[in-house]
């Protein structure tokens, strides 16, 4: 088995930087790395619609804004295979067979579907396709072998799941599923970038995001408000890194090249933690520096989006002969499932005659 890798988002709006260094970012660098023999990256509306079964246009008009987002920020349609997963009946079919193996109770004990429950209030009325997740997402990424998922941190407890699942089947009906490895970031900020506010998630619906198409002017505003440290009161007083959004950010986004082009009164990120811990260094000259940063991150995104706006059924194309592709491998594998789970029956010409005999 090759190197496959697997990764998608919810279409319930446009991706924020949450989405970009948890992921994103760390898809085109495995991208342009090459060595895979297969790259999907989906957009995962069946998904969306768990928690978003009344709204179906919020998810119809999303679909357009993550393709531009996924090409935008450097995805290749020539290196990857970009798809929508409703149009792969095959995830739902997967999704059945998966959903006999496991357990109420062990999907009430996933942590991720726990915190998401919650944050939704969901408590008392939990829709049966959102409880099943996990499921679906394992139909995911095992419907199309891979290898490696590129994921944030709170996603682990559903690969974990999805490993679960594979070992599963493949002790019941034979080796057929392939047991996933996760690949969260490489930069421990970046496992779980804090929304704007402070609050521990980037989040949609907390309104605490930077949005990849944000244009500079809604960035600088919204850097300008980031919650920082609460005691720092005045610039001579002494501030707190830890829980300080400007200096998450900083560790995800800044590198020694920034000082020297934005800031040369410090070599690199240490120093000017270090001034800021002692004292004497204002929050809103850190925030200037951040904006300058992300600003240089974000320029080519925003500027490849506008390219790719003017053309948005050539983006259409690519999403649909990319959709087309993933399917053809989908049902590869589904014919390789049905057969080890022995319902393959109009293909088993064996099993045919069998029956033919049989009946003599």
């Amino acid at each position: 088995m090759g190197k496959i890798i697997l990764t998608g988002d919810r279409p319930t709006g446009k991706l924020h930087l949450g989405h970009y260094v948890g992921s994103l970012r760390r898809r085109v660098e495995l991208q342009n790395e090459g060595g895979y023999d297969r790259f999907f990256v989906f957009i995962a509306d069946v998904q969306a619609l768990t928690d978003n079964a009344e709204n179906p246009e919020k998810i119809r008009q999303s679909i357009m804004e993550v393709a531009l987002d996924y090409l935008s920020v450097g995805l290749d349609p020539e290196k990857v295979t970009i798809f929508i997963q409703s149009q792969i009946p095959e995830l739902s079919e997967l999704t059945q067979y998966l959903s006999n193996l496991v357990t109420v109770s062990r999907l009430q004990r996933n942590p991720t579907v726990k915190t998401e429950i919650q944050m939704r209030n969901f408590e008392a009325n939990i829709p049966v396709g959102f409880f099943c997740y996990p499921i679906s997402q394992a139909a995911d990424i095992t419907l199309f072998k891979s290898t490696i998922v590129p994921v944030g941190e709170d996603q682990k407890p559903m690969l974990e799941q999805t490993r679960e699942l594979v070992r599963s089947f493949n002790r019941i009906y034979g080796e057929t599923l392939v047991e996933p490895n996760i690949l969260l970031p490489n930069n421990q900020a970046c496992l779980r970038l804090p929304g704007t506010d402070g609050k521990a998630k980037m989040s949609k619906s907390l309104g605490n995001c930077i949005y990849l198409s944000d244009d500079a002017k809604e960035v600088e505003k919204k850097v300008k408000s980031m919650f920082t440290d609460p005691d720092h009161l005045r610039v001579e007083d002494p501030g707190k890194i830890e829980g300080n959004c400007v200096f998450t950010y900083l560790d995800a986004f800044c590198c020694d090249e920034d000082f020297a082009e934005f800031w040369p009164d410090y070599k690199n990120l240490d120093e000017l933690k270090e001034h800021y811990r002692r004292g004497g260094l204002g929050d809103m000259k850190c925030k200037k520096f951040l904006n300058k940063v992300l600003e240089k991150e974000l320029a080519p995104i925003r500027e490849r989006r506008k390219q790719y706006e003017k053309d948005i059924p050539a983006v259409f194309d690519i999403l649909k002969q990319g959709t087309a592709s993933a399917r053809a491998f989908a049902q590869q594998t589904m014919d390789e499932v049905r057969k080890a789970m022995r319902i393959d029956y109009f293909n088993d010409a064996d099993w045919i005659k069998e029956q033919s005999e049989r009946f003599l």
